[in-house]
């Protein structure tokens, strides 16, 4: 059965996880409900918002879509624009959130598995 998913930043929440540090709301655009194989999760940083370093045991794709951001690993630290897809393979430790002077938005496409959020914190405090 084909299901269709609003891509809509009014339906995204406040997320008071632990995982983040600053604003951030979420919409899960695909998860297990639709799908057993990928989860599609939209995350709304405000500026200077980000998400404490992990490692996933699979890939993650980051899909850009609204304002700047920053995806960094232990040896690169890049700012991203709407339209801008990156990878990060499964087992790197890395980071991602907004600019410190404007928000962001992407789009975590993953297939679900493991986050390893109990990782050193490194450079991380040094954004």
């Amino acid at each position: 059965m084909i299901q269709i998913t609003h891509f809509d930043e009014a339906l995204a929440k406040p997320d008071s996880s632990h995982y983040f540090v600053g604003n951030v709301r979420t919409y899960m655009l695909v998860g297990s409900g639709q799908s057993t194989e990928l989860e599609l999760l939209a995350v709304y940083f405000s500026a200077g918002a980000r998400n404490k370093p992990h490692i996933h045991e699979k890939d993650q794709v980051l899909h850009f879509t609204q304002g700047r951001g920053i995806v960094a690993t232990e040896t690169e630290r890049r700012v991203c624009s709407p339209g801008d897809m990156v990878t990060i393979p499964g087992g790197t430790w890395h980071w991602h959130g907004a600019t410190r002077d404007e928000a962001a938005c992407h789009i975590s496409i993953r297939q679900p598995g493991a986050t390893n959020w109990e990782v050193e914190s490194k450079d991380w405090s040094e954004y």
